[in-house]
Order: structure tokens, then sequence, then C-alpha cells
């Protein structure tokens, strides 16, 4: 039987975890560590300023008051002597969908697990209703995930359309799209004040094509997409040189 190490961004009390793990316990043994808070947006960030504190809970799930990727760290390295054979994160309380993987929580603790050569998946609801659908989809890729065969540091980022089970219209091997620009920071005053600013919403899609992860959940299909860490600009490397030559 897998050995799941379960994680998330949006807190160890989050409706979407809990329906993961709801989801997954029949298929496998499942160890849950994830922040005490919500901590989405905390992308890859690490503690390295203090230590940190793994409380055991109640209902056997661990929290830890530090990022996603603090709690798949601990989770994989040395605090239990089994590692797991993947890690899941999720099921994330909204869309992480394009360029939202840059600065998702939920994404940064599977890749946190690819880091320390697990195989891992993110898991994201396009919405906050159907966590059970969601939660059908990681049942499914799990009992398929022994026959995947990824390259070395890689993971899958999967959007689940925010519909019931009967109404997803199947799975799609999806690219990222990516958004326009943010809107700006929304000012306000504090009670004593000060100015305070709000970050404001994601931008509204700009590449949005039809191989798209946006495409596909926008047509009621699950997205896959394979992701790397390699984040360099391959076809960019001559003309740089060039660029670089022309005034060595």
């Amino acid at each position: 039987m897998h050995r799941l190490l379960l994680s998330n961004d949006d807190g160890v009390h989050a409706p979407g975890l809990r329906a993961l793990h709801d989801a997954l316990s029949d298929h496998a043994r499942l160890r849950v560590v994830a922040p005490d808070r919500d901590k989405s947006g905390a992308s890859n960030s690490l503690t390295l300023s203090r230590p940190l504190m793994l409380s055991a809970l109640d209902n056997g799930f661990y929290s830890v008051d530090g990022t996603p990727a603090d709690c798949v760290y601990l989770g994989v390295n040395g605090v239990w002597e089994e590692r797991p054979d993947l890690v899941i994160s999720g099921i994330n309380h909204g869309a992480n969908l394009g360029d939202d993987v840059l600065y998702s929580g939920t994404v940064a603790a599977a890749m946190e697990g690819r880091n320390l050569g697990m195989s891992a998946i993110a898991m994201s609801l396009v919405g906050k209703h159907h966590f059970e659908t969601a939660g059908r989809v990681a049942a499914s890729l799990v009992g398929a995930a022994a026959s995947l065969s990824l390259p070395p540091r890689s993971l899958l980022n999967v959007n689940v359309p925010d519909l019931p089970w009967d109404e997803i219209r199947g799975f799609r091997v999806t690219r990222l799209g990516y958004r326009g620009p943010a809107a700006s920071p929304m000012k306000v005053r504090d009670p004593r004040g000060r100015e305070r600013y709000w970050i404001a919403a994601v931008g509204e899609n700009a590449d949005d094509g039809p191989d798209t992860d946006f495409a596909a959940v926008e047509a009621g299909f699950v997205s896959i997409t394979p992701l790397q860490i390699d984040l360099t600009r391959h076809d960019a490397l001559d003309d740089v040189r060039g660029w670089l030559d022309a005034f060595a």
C-alpha cells in the first residue's frame, strides 16, 4: 500500500485537506503535515530564522508553525523513519492555473516533495464547493501513480472544475497559460489612520488557448500539467550570448 504525505497551504484545518484525507484513506497509509494557519501565496519559502514546532492534533494530523515547504521538508526528512512514496498537496481552495504556480504554496509543497526525491502532485479545486469531486480525482491518480514515469525534479499540477463528479467531462493534459498584470493594490486606512495596502486580485487571462489549463477547466475537464523546476529560457541562450559578445 502506498505511503502518502499530505500537505497544503490553506492550513491544517482546511476543508480541502480533510476531503483529500477522506478520499485517500482507503487507498494508502496517510501522514498529514500542514501549516497551522493559512499560508496561501507563500510559494517555496523555507523558515530559516527560527526553529519550527511540530504539533500532533487530536485527529492524527500534524501542524507546523511554518510554510508549506517547511511541512513537507519535516514530513519527509527525518521526523519519521519511513519516507513516503508520494507527496500530495491540496486540495487547494481555488485555482492554481498559469502563472499562479509561481506564488502558490500548494504547488510549492509538492515541489518540495519532488526536491526531496518524492513523486508529487498538487491538487486544486477551481472554486470552493465540490471538494468530493477533487478527492475522487486524487484517488484515481493515486491508483495509477505506480505506472507514471516523470523525469527527475518534475511534478503534476492538477486543477479540477468546481462541478459534481458526474458533470466532469474527462481529463486533459495541458500546458500553463498565463494571466495579465494584476490590478493596482487597494489602499485602506487602519483604525489609527495609517495607510495600508491590500494586494489586488489576479489579472485576467492573457493566454487561455485551447491547449492550456485555463481552457480545460472552463470546458469542464480536469487539467493535468506536468511542471519542471528548470526556469531557464533555453531558446533565449544564444540571443543572450550574442548580446553579451557585442559589448564584452
